[in-house]
């Protein structure tokens, strides 16, 4: 369970202090899904990143499984990125010159594994979300959509306890969005995640069963439990 505790993040810019977050309250129980909308600059990717221990808050505290992300040492916490969060990003962050398949292993690199493990987990990982047949392709030779099943492949081949996804249809068209949509929500079901997602996009929103409204680092969390979540 994610559990925060008046958590606040504030930056200096020149003279004046910009508050991202300024006192969160928030709890996400294991196998929750929460949606995350707002306007552009209200914090939404801050509250992603202190999630997932990219960065630390000014005041008060991220827990995730027992584990204070803003307390705990460096090394420590990049333990715990590497064992229990996956991250998606709306720019797929592959690297250009890798396959699909190598782009997918990148992330079981930091956890020691063998590299006939890496190799079957990476292939197992790609069939799961459609492209078993594309893993020797390199990003180039992808679409859009594909290059984000690639990352998606990427962020659960770890098998992580969370999925993070900071825009993950920003760059793809309504149908695209659509299919990503459905892997992503299918994936959650079937897999237990607790996922998270930060998104601009109303029809997303609409369709999440708990959303929150972050603006001027306030945040609203409202439940809708007659949302129509995606066929999955």
């Amino acid at each position: 369970m994610y559990r925060l505790s008046g958590v606040t993040k504030h930056y200096s810019r020149g003279k004046e202090t910009v508050r991202a977050l300024d006192g969160i309250d928030l709890e996400i129980p294991d196998g929750g899904q929460l949606v995350i909308q707002g306007p552009t600059g209200g914090g939404k990717s801050t509250l992603l990143q202190m999630l997932g221990g990219l960065d630390r808050p000014t005041g008060g505290t991220v827990e995730l499984a027992g584990h204070d992300l803003g307390a705990i040492g460096e090394a420590k916490l990049t333990k715990v990125r590497a064992e229990l969060i996956g991250f998606v990003f709306q720019s797929f962050n592959l690297i250009p010159t890798l396959s699909a398949q190598e782009n997918v292993e990148t992330a079981l690199v930091p956890m020691g594994i063998a590299k006939e493990e890496r190799h079957k987990r990476a292939f197992a990982a790609l069939e799961s979300v459609g492209l078993g047949e594309r893993s020797n392709h390199v990003p180039s030779e992808l679409s859009g959509g594909q290059q984000q099943r690639v990352a998606i492949a990427r962020a659960l081949v770890k098998e992580p306890k969370v999925l993070l996804a900071d825009e993950p249809t920003g760059n793809l068209d309504e149908e695209t969005r659509d299919e990503i949509m459905e892997l992503l929500h299918g994936l959650w079901r079937e897999r237990g995640l607790t996922f998270i997602m930060v998104t601009h996009d109303t029809a997303i929103a609409g369709r999440a069963p708990r959303l929150a409204t972050i603006r001027a680092g306030k945040v609203t969390v409202s439940e809708n439990a007659d949302a129509q979540v995606w066929a999955g």
